[in-house]
């Protein structure tokens, strides 16, 4: 029997997790199916409720729902409970189960991409405070990071995401990032600053060592302004494709039975498309 599972949000017309899924399904030589749900927020907790019904074995979860997703599951595991959002869900035995994929995916790109990117765990600087951020901060935490600096134009905001890990995270206006910057073994960007049709995220990148790592968690244009700027300092930099590819790992294991392999074949795959739609460059 074909199993069938989909990308839902709000818009949900851009989502490349089809293409990555279909991919799979190939790949494996699965008899199933991948498509998208445009599904508004208010009609969100309703459709995941239903899942069933419409025959899906589980779902991915996009923006704006991944907080009403999180609100409506049967059993959360540890990620999503920490974050109170889910982006991958399934049925075990009628129950609707949910976690939140993003920490893992950011993790597996950078440790695919620049292996020991860790091997300090000393300061993190992450810019940004938005439901992104708040997966990434959670992550690299749980890897075991001694400071996590979180830089965003809202001081509020960043305060909000440090408020878990008190001693570990510290919240900080924009106006610290260039002294933050000469203390940083990995530069997280967790902004939209830098995406295709979006204003460049316009740092000095001077200060930094030249053992840091430099990552953004945009992919539309694969090498933003600020990856770069930091190339041209010869700084290890990791683009945001990687997190895409990885963080679908765990859903399709769960929907489809097998545990795929991000490839260089899939990688380039992406970029293609991304090439095709005229997205690979800034």
């Amino acid at each position: 029997m074909s199993r069938r599972a989909c990308v839902t949000g709000f818009p949900v017309a851009h989502s490349r997790s089809s293409l990555l899924h279909g991919y799979w399904l190939e790949a494996y030589g699965i008899d199933g199916s991948y498509g998208r749900e445009a599904v508004p927020p208010d009609e969100a907790a309703a459709f995941y409720r239903s899942l069933a019904a419409r025959d899906y074995v589980g779902c991915n979860v996009t923006v704006p729902n991944k907080e009403i997703a999180f609100s409506v599951l049967d059993e959360a595991d540890p990620s999503a409970a920490a974050l109170g959002a889910a982006n991958t869900l399934w049925l075990d035995g009628g129950r609707l189960i949910g976690a939140n994929t993003d920490g893992y995916g950011f993790l597996a790109n950078l440790d695919a991409e620049a292996p020991g990117w860790d091997a300090a765990r000393g300061v993190a600087l992450v810019l940004g405070a938005g439901g992104a951020a708040r997966a990434i901060i959670h992550a690299l935490a749980e890897r075991g990071f001694g400071r996590i600096a979180i830089a965003n134009r809202t001081l509020a905001r960043a305060q909000a995401l440090a408020a878990p890990y008190p001693g570990r995270a510290q919240a900080h206006g924009f106006d610290a990032v260039p002294g933050l910057l000469a203390e940083a073994d990995v530069l997280v960007n967790c902004t939209s600053l830098g995406m295709k049709g979006a204003p460049p995220l316009e740092l000095d990148l001077a200060p930094l060592r030249a053992e840091a790592v430099v990552t953004d968690i945009v992919y539309v244009p694969l090498r933003t302004p600020l990856l770069r700027a930091a190339a041209a300092r010869e700084l290890r930099v990791v683009d945001g494709l990687g997190m895409l590819l990885h963080q679908g790992v765990g859903g399709f294991e769960h929907w489809f039975g097998v545990r795929p392999q991000v490839t260089p074949e899939l990688r380039e795959l992406i970029i293609a498309d991304l090439a095709a739609k005229g997205q690979l460059e800034g």
